[in-house]
């Protein structure tokens, strides 16, 4: 039994049913609470002369990310996860990148493909320091967290993010044009990296005994992940599916559970690409900061729906009647945000169940 998530398999059997876009009892719900005041621990002080001294200190980044665990309360399918993250271009670093540290939760990579002369020494290494600080913390969060919570799979952006970390965006957008044969063949040639990497982090959370997770908090036993292509939002549907739908597709038939991060509405052009990828379980759609509205965004919940993927749905709590009366249950995930006390959650809870019931029972 994990102590921070009592009623885990309860979870994971709703997430199992989410992945095969059905329901079990009520679609995964997630939602949390700040535990009361006296019951709270306090987070570890940084007296770090630098952001990136705080980032890169082990000690420092999983000793807080118990504390913040600590003093949550995970209601209905939320999963307490602690997160070595290193930020969304890490992989870009395990092939020398350089990594600059912000002060807001992200990171970004300088990149070293210069021009297309140089592309031969773009090789992974095994032995780079981000790549071995990124394991440290792994472990660090494995030993400190063994029987209180999950440690979730680091933020990998493979395949076209990738590359443009190592190119920069706007230099790869115009060799998508020019060079359309190199950058075919980088991106063939760097996906099995990917592979390995994912592999090599799945095999250690696998032999804790941990369910498989990451910043997104769904889970499964099996090999679970976000496939992404985020500089996507800059090209065209054309462009998409010459240059990054296959190697989508590969990396869906590599996992065995898969939702696809569509990031802002530059990227809702491909939608209807990716809704053609069978081996594809589920969608998240990421409306972007001042657009989270839910009621702007049904339709694009309901064609997701109705290709017969899963969806997670972030929405307040006065949203919950429009999302009854306009989705369905199977394959439903909610990420409910403003819920202000445990009565109610649980009210919430009660009102999805009687919901699943109803609309189980007609179909």
């Amino acid at each position: 039994m994990i102590k921070f998530k009592p009623d885990l398999e309860k979870t994971m059997r709703r997430m199992d049913a989410f992945w095969e876009r059905s329901v079990l009892d009520q679609p995964v719900t997630q939602f949390t609470l700040n535990k009361p005041a006296s019951e709270q621990v306090p987070l570890p002080e940084s007296r770090h002369a630098s952001t990136a001294e705080r980032w890169l200190d082990v000690d420092y980044q999983s000793q807080l990310a118990d504390a913040q665990l600590a003093n949550r309360l995970f209601l209905g399918d939320s999963l307490p996860v602690a997160f070595p993250n290193l930020g969304p271009e890490v992989l870009a670093a395990f092939y020398g990148a350089q990594l600059n540290f912000g002060d807001y939760g992200t990171s970004w990579s300088e990149p070293i493909l210069k021009d297309w002369t140089m592309v031969e020494e773009i090789v992974l290494n095994w032995y780079n320091f981000h790549f071995r600080k990124l394991e440290e913390l792994t472990n660090a969060m494995l030993a400190l967290g063994k029987d209180k919570y999950i440690v979730g799979m680091p933020d990998w952006h493979p395949g076209g993010d990738l590359i443009a970390a190592l190119r920069n965006p706007q230099d790869l957008a115009l060799d998508l044009i020019e060079r359309p044969d190199q950058v075919k063949a980088l991106l063939q040639r760097v996906q099995p990296d990917y592979y390995k990497v994912y592999d090599f982090w799945y095999k250690k959370l696998q032999q804790a005994g941990q369910p498989i997770t990451s910043w997104l908090d769904l889970a499964s036993y099996s090999k679970y992940y976000i496939p992404s292509n985020d500089f996507a939002a800059l090209i065209s549907p054309k462009m998409y599916r010459e240059f990054f739908l296959s190697g989508i597709i590969e990396e869906c038939r590599f996992l065995d559970r898969s939702i696809y991060h569509l990031d802002g509405p530059g990227a809702l052009r491909h939608l209807d690409t990716i809704l053609e990828i069978p081996e594809l379980d589920a969608v998240q759609w990421v409306p972007g900061a001042g657009r989270e509205v839910f009621s702007r965004w049904v339709q694009v919940y309901q064609k997701i729906q109705a290709a017969g993927k899963g969806i997670i749905v972030y929405c307040e709590v006065g949203d919950l009647e429009l999302v009854m009366r306009t989705l369905n249950p199977r394959g439903l995930a909610l990420a409910i945000s403003g819920v202000p006390d445990l009565e109610t959650g649980e009210n919430i809870i009660s009102r999805l169940g009687k919901w699943t019931r109803e609309e189980t029972s007609t179909q």
